[in-house]
């Protein structure tokens, strides 16, 4: 049974590379679509080698297209914490650049309270030894990484992003 558009939302997300959390959201219940692209920085239409000299200012995202009467934004915002190391800054595993920064872009007020809260939770959790440095910023333009990128693990018959 299809999903009616105005039931759809939309929720963003820098976790660092952004391949292998494409792969880990499209697995969830609830999650209808996610695409990887680029967000957060200044150069209209960037291109991935654009994005990867650090000089855009976008951060490597996923954005997902979700059924929220069958998954909650809280419920993808863990995904997101349990995916990802959130206390590096600019860095995840051997990726270093402000485009592997962790990063929320919220769509809403709403998302915005519920991220922040969701952050502050997870930082007095006491799971990470240092603090949390995810950026939460309102969500801007969202530029659809090329077609070679869109579900590259599965394409390659992977599950997971190797380091």
């Amino acid at each position: 049974m299809a999903t009616p558009a105005e039931k759809i939302e939309t929720a963003t997300f820098g976790t660092g590379c952004f391949w292998g959390v494409e792969s880990t959201f499209r697995d969830v219940q609830g999650v209808l679509d996610a695409a990887v692209g680029y967000e957060g920085g200044t150069l209209v239409n960037p291109t991935y080698q654009q994005v990867c000299t650090d000089r855009t200012g976008h951060a490597e995202v996923v954005e997902v297209q979700f059924d929220p009467t069958q998954v909650s934004f809280e419920q993808l915002l863990d995904v997101f914490w349990e995916n990802h190391d959130p206390t590096t800054l600019n860095r995840q595993g051997p990726d270093v650049g402000h485009q592997y920064r962790s990063a929320i872009f919220v769509h809403g007020p709403e998302q915005e309270a519920t991220a922040k809260a969701s952050k502050e939770a997870r930082d007095a959790s006491g799971k990470h030894r240092r603090p949390i440095v995810t950026e939460i910023s309102p969500a801007s333009t969202f530029y659809r990484a090329e077609d070679y990128h869109q579900q590259y693990l599965g394409k390659r018959g992977l599950s997971h992003c190797s380091v």
